[in-house]
């Protein structure tokens, strides 16, 4: 009887542990509503990602040539970029830059913004999305060096359009990054001089959990993919995969 009373004296405290435990959770929670909203911005960053790379590829006459891809040394996929103001242009945009190891397996990516102005007559503001082919180790390890701008640090061309057109040895070896854009549907190389690429060191922390540089996530490989960013790993893979890949 007595063994039988502790027993039940033990449960009913697990059962209030356990209770606590969820209240304190719940109590963390409604404290830092920012860290809940900012981890989902960080999936969806993701997510909007994998599907412009989706969306972009799917459609053979206006999608990044098939040879292009396949020899990627890394892609950076930019959703939603914001261009223009009144008089004054700019760029303002986050997404996600991954890259190849030797054997030509996607990195987990490493979380960028992108910037840059431009003055003109501008009314009213755009949003685009940007996919860039990194087609040598130059504007990449600019990046890991901290910032990265197109056109001084590393050459930059718009990129030319269709799964099947020609990406001709002397063509990539004149430009460091090829760019594209794709705006209300249509599909598109575009110039992107000045714009400058850094990292977004608060996202990688907050995804990966502590804090990283740039060369820890892409080229040393201090971490490894987790769920939230598995569908920009899965992407990459399916339209550059590593059996393709070549460097000639």
């Amino acid at each position: 009887m007595k063994r039988k009373r502790l027993f039940m004296i033990a449960a009913v405290f697990s059962v209030l542990f356990a209770g606590l435990g969820g209240l304190t959770v719940s109590a963390q929670k409604a404290r830092n509503p920012d860290a809940t909203k900012s981890a989902h911005e960080e999936a969806d960053r993701v997510r909007q990602a994998a599907e412009v790379m989706t969306q972009i590829m799917r459609v053979p006459e206006q999608g990044i040539p098939q040879e292009l891809m396949d020899r990627a040394h890394g892609i950076a996929v930019i959703p939603h970029v914001v261009k223009g103001a009144l008089g004054i242009g700019g760029r303002y945009g986050k997404g996600l830059v991954s890259q190849r190891n030797g054997s030509g397996k996607w990195s987990p990516p490493a979380y960028v913004e992108i910037g840059g102005g431009s003055v003109g007559f501008q009314i009213g503001v755009e949003a685009t999305d940007l996919v860039l082919v990194f087609t040598n180790d130059q504007g990449l390890k600019s990046l890991l060096d901290g910032k990265v701008t197109l056109g001084a640090d590393a050459s930059v061309a718009a990129g030319p359009v269709g799964r099947n057109a020609s990406a001709s040895t002397d063509v990539l070896l004149k430009s460091a990054v090829y760019s594209y854009s794709r705006s209300k549907g249509l599909f598109a190389g575009i110039a992107l001089d000045g714009a400058a690429i850094t990292m977004d060191d608060s996202a990688n922390r907050k995804v990966y959990g502590k804090d990283l540089s740039g060369r820890d996530i892409l080229i040393d490989r201090k971490v490894a993919g987790n769920s939230v960013v598995a569908p920009f790993i899965d992407a990459l893979e399916k339209y550059s995969p590593s059996t393709r890949y070549t460097t000639r």
